[in-house]
């Protein structure tokens, strides 16, 4: 077997998702009319609300209160300021959950990995907006806080994920690189994560949509986001803020989700 065959050959941890296999494209990867059907849905899906809902803004008739609330200005700030929390959130899930998974799969650490994932499970069970709140009761309000709080409610996917992928590769691949002469660092990049590559991103779309959707509690700190106008609304008791607020956010999420699919799709290996 060739280091390439190895490379390629595809695995049970990265077998494509259930369903049926649609049409692979130009660089050989294989894409199931399910997520076909996703990648044309979503994205039509989000067009039509938001669509809907500008068509709404543009001829209704709102109060002082709303038609501050609800100004394109307002509503693109708070979009920005969403979009910004959760980008960074994620960057930093990344840097910590990615590394901490190889780490945790290798032999020195293996053991250690159940109580690692563990106590990042503790994280995510406990409510959102009550970690939030403690977060910054200790560390005061503020974007940072926002960012921290997250960050351990978004780190469980992708740390599991990683750990289940790399677990996952065929050790058979994995000692046909090693007796080729390819240093421990080599298999990792070149065989291991390219075969984990489908199980990982599926982690780290599930953690972008949930630091999305948690991130609309990061307003109730001084955070920011989108989640200000839901908050607002309660406050005032005008429910048109609230929707817009709601529609918005999950709009957003749907977005997010879609990206995420496409980039699985990207990552995916030739083949697989």
């Amino acid at each position: 077997m060739t280091a390439l065959d190895a490379e390629r050959e595809p695995t049970t941890a990265t077998a494509p998702a259930a369903g049926p296999v649609g049409r692979a494209g130009g660089n050989g990867r294989r894409v199931s009319r399910e997520q076909l059907v996703l990648l044309v849905t979503i994205p039509a899906l989000v067009a039509v609300v938001l669509g809907g809902w500008v068509a709404w803004r543009l001829t209704a008739e709102l109060d002082a209160v709303e038609a501050r609330q609800l100004a394109w200005g307002a509503i693109w700030r708070l979009t920005r300021e969403h979009v910004l929390i959760s980008v960074v959130t994620t960057l930093v899930v990344l840097v910590i959950a990615l590394p901490l998974g190889v780490a945790l799969t290798r032999k020195p650490l293996r053991r250690a990995a159940p109580l690692v994932v563990g106590i990042a499970n503790a994280g995510q069970a406990a409510p959102a907006i009550g970690l939030i709140v403690l977060f910054a009761i200790w560390l005061g309000f503020g974007f940072t806080t926002g960012v921290v709080a997250l960050t351990l409610y978004g780190l469980l996917p992708v740390l599991r994920n990683t750990i289940v992928g790399l677990e996952g590769v065929d050790a058979t691949l994995v000692e046909a690189g090693r007796g080729m002469g390819m240093s421990a660092a080599a298999v990792l990049f070149r065989v291991e994560l390219p075969l984990a590559a489908p199980v990982i991103m599926a982690g780290v779309r599930t953690a972008l949509v949930l630091v999305v959707g948690t991130a609309t509690f990061a307003t109730f700190i001084d955070a920011g986001g989108l989640g200000a106008l839901i908050q607002t609304g309660i406050t005032l008791y005008r429910t048109s803020i609230v929707v817009s607020g709601a529609l918005l956010v999950a709009s957003l999420a749907l977005l997010i989700d879609w990206l995420g699919r496409i980039l699985e799709s990207v990552v995916r290996p030739k083949g697989v």
